[in-house]
């Protein structure tokens, strides 16, 4: 049951993403989180979203209905019908192969999910209560077919990056659409400009703050998890997508030429096996205190990824001035190393050698890494000037009505 959720002591607004919760390990989703819970300080704040918390294949996992989270009211709608992951694979395949007419990109929308019609029936029936809609990551029906409904009091946060899937046709209209856009980096607001010649949407580069949980302690973590090696950590989605493979490439070799107790720690959900490597923890999902223990821990964090769109965990734990090494074909990860002066970048295996091993021979030039990241997202991701930002787009969006 979800009710009208219109309050008359405060202004209602409405954020809409493919997954929400907790237990949901997935960056766009965990900034559209955040934003709700900072901005609930100031409006009625409704998420919209499906069931599901799988995203290979969105089958129901929550039950449907509106339920309340750190003040914000989640309302959460079943899925139409769980993806096909083969079947979905094949459908990709066929796709960039070769012609992509535009019934057949609107037919992989569909299949790509999650696709709700309650969600969207929802959308169609509460538009005049609602203020504003802001809309999170391009790639999804959530998105492509719930902005459509309501473009003329829409935001849309794409994290976008430079993938495959940005090039599809269908996606040129969606950037035209919204009221306004809200980046996260320069670099993604460049390559969205570059790809759909939209300067003149309204926009601004936001980001996100950054909260990190009172005491943290790294040696509760080290006892936690009897992990007194010294240690790298990756934190996120362990997936193909995320290049983790290549990170456990990068880490076995780097083993085979240095011997010694050094470990790879994994934090996240595991969506691909992991090599049964002794040195290779793997931890699965783990709370927000224990993961910033664990980045205050570790000797590095490093980041394998070629694509991402802000890439919050550089910023988590530049926050415990923690050292970087990322990967340098990621222009954003790059772009972050330069500008803080926070990490160091690789753009292959001896490269990752190279800059692990220099990292953990000189700890000296690692805690000097780790205090100018942590100058960096101090001065440019703090919360105050985001929910000003955020504030004043929503301003804007609301006046254009």
């Amino acid at each position: 049951m979800h009710d009208n959720p219109v309050d008359r002591e405060k202004l209602a607004i409405a954020l809409v993403v493919q997954r929400y919760g907790v237990e949901v390990n997935g960056g766009a989703e965990f900034l559209c989180r955040q934003v709700a819970e900072h901005l609930a300080l100031h409006f009625q704040v409704h998420v919209l979203t499906s069931c599901a918390l799988d995203y290979l294949r969105w089958k129901d996992h929550y039950p449907a209905g509106t339920t309340v989270m750190n003040g914000v009211h989640v309302h959460r709608f079943p899925v139409d019908k769980p993806r096909n992951p083969r079947r979905f694979r094949r459908l990709t395949q066929r796709l960039f192969s070769g012609a992509r007419p535009w019934f057949d990109q609107l037919e992989w929308m569909r299949k790509q999910g999650p696709f709700s019609t309650p969600l969207f029936d929802f959308i169609r029936a509460q538009r005049d209560s609602l203020a504003a809609f802001i809309f999170f990551t391009y790639l999804y029906p959530t998105t492509y077919f719930g902005l459509q409904l309501v473009p003329e009091k829409a935001a849309l946060v794409p994290t976008a990056h430079d993938e495959p899937f940005l090039y599809l046709d269908l996606f040129r209209p969606l950037f035209h659409l919204p009221r306004f856009l809200i980046y996260n980096t320069k670099i993604e607001r460049d390559l969205v400009e570059g790809l759909f010649a939209n300067a003149h949407v309204p926009h601004a580069v936001v980001g996100c703050g950054i909260d990190v949980p009172g005491g943290v302690d790294a040696a509760r973590f080290r006892e936690k998890y009897d992990l007194h090696e010294p240690f790298i950590l990756y934190v996120g989605r362990i997936d193909n997508a995320k290049n983790c493979p290549e990170l456990f490439q990068d880490f076995i070799h780097f083993k085979q030429s240095h011997p010694g107790d050094l470990k790879l720690v994994l934090m996240g959900k595991a969506v691909i096996p992991v090599p049964p490597h002794p040195d290779i923890v793997s931890l699965g999902f783990v709370s927000e205190a224990d993961k910033f223990d664990g980045m205050a821990a570790a000797a590095v964090l490093v980041v394998p990824s070629r694509y991402e769109s802000l890439s919050l965990v550089s910023l988590e734990a530049w926050r415990v001035e923690t050292p970087l090494l990322v990967n340098g074909q990621c222009a954003v990860l790059r772009e972050h190393c330069l500008q803080s002066r926070g990490g160091l970048c690789y753009n292959s295996r001896f490269e990752f050698a190279a800059g692990l091993q220099r990292l953990l021979k000189d700890p000296d030039l690692g805690r000097q890494l780790g205090r100018q990241g942590a100058a960096y997202v101090a001065q440019r991701y703090d919360w105050a000037k985001i929910e000003a930002q955020y504030l004043d787009i929503l301003r804007r969006v609301a006046k254009s009505l």
